[in-house]
């Protein structure tokens, strides 16, 4: 198929090799100084993946509707306009699977989350916080993944109603606290703590590949689709 990279950073670059790899052409390598030329550049494309910035991921967006390319996002910290991206999506007919992550292991830690924020529910002496590790580059923090991670704690414990960025967890929010450090692909930890012991969860990247394998998967998977889809859809959790 025909790949669209919006976006031509590291994470681009490791997309490419990962789309290449699986037998797809890239028709355009798009960076900050052609985002005018979207509409333009990708036409004819399958479909097209999305790594940039959060301040330019709902025009990179529209333009993908616009020029009637499914797209894939993987940019974060934009979702307080998903609202709105959803109904132009079915306005244009258009197609897009967004995610806080695109690594097939991550997905499947959010299960684990998901199942073991059912399990503590009902434990009041024990009390989740978070911590998450990225690279000096990541602009967001935290990051969407972790901001992930505590809305499935708090679908999933009443007992907590928001997060806030911070070491100390308080009675009804859960704290993140978020370093950024060198070259570090991601890593996240969920940790529930008593007097008595604690209980932990870890998932850590151990480079770009499996993000990049993932959006490049999630490109395959919407090619031929139309609405709004994520991960938990191509993955049938």
């Amino acid at each position: 198929m025909k790949i669209a990279l919006i976006g031509y950073g590291k994470m681009g670059k490791a997309i490419e090799a990962i789309a290449v790899e699986r037998g797809h052409e890239i028709v355009a390598k798009i960076t900050s100084k052609e985002k005018e030329q979207i509409e333009d550049l990708i036409e004819g494309a399958d479909a097209a993946i999305e790594f940039t910035r959060p301040e330019f991921a709902v025009e990179n967006i529209q333009h993908c509707f616009n020029a009637k390319v499914p797209v894939v996002v993987g940019t974060t910290g934009w979702n307080e306009h998903l609202d709105a991206i959803a109904q132009s999506c079915n306005e244009h007919d258009g197609s897009i699977l967004h995610a806080s992550n695109f690594s097939i292991g991550v997905n499947l830690f959010f299960e684990v989350n998901k199942k073991l924020a059912q399990l503590m529910s009902t434990q009041k002496e024990y009390h989740p916080e978070m911590q998450e590790w990225h690279h000096i580059h990541k602009l967001d923090a935290p990051s969407g993944t972790a901001i992930t991670l505590a809305n499935q704690i708090m679908a999933n414990n009443e007992a907590y109603n928001e997060w806030h960025l911070g070491k100390d967890t308080t009675d009804k929010s859960i704290a993140i606290e978020a370093f950024r450090e060198n070259e570090i692909p991601g890593t996240h930890i969920i940790k529930y703590q008593s007097d008595i012991d604690s209980i932990e969860i870890k998932h850590e990247a151990h480079n770009r590949k499996g993000f990049a394998l993932g959006s490049v998967i999630a490109a395959e998977w919407i090619a031929d689709k139309k609405g709004v889809f994520t991960m938990s859809d191509l993955l049938n959790l």
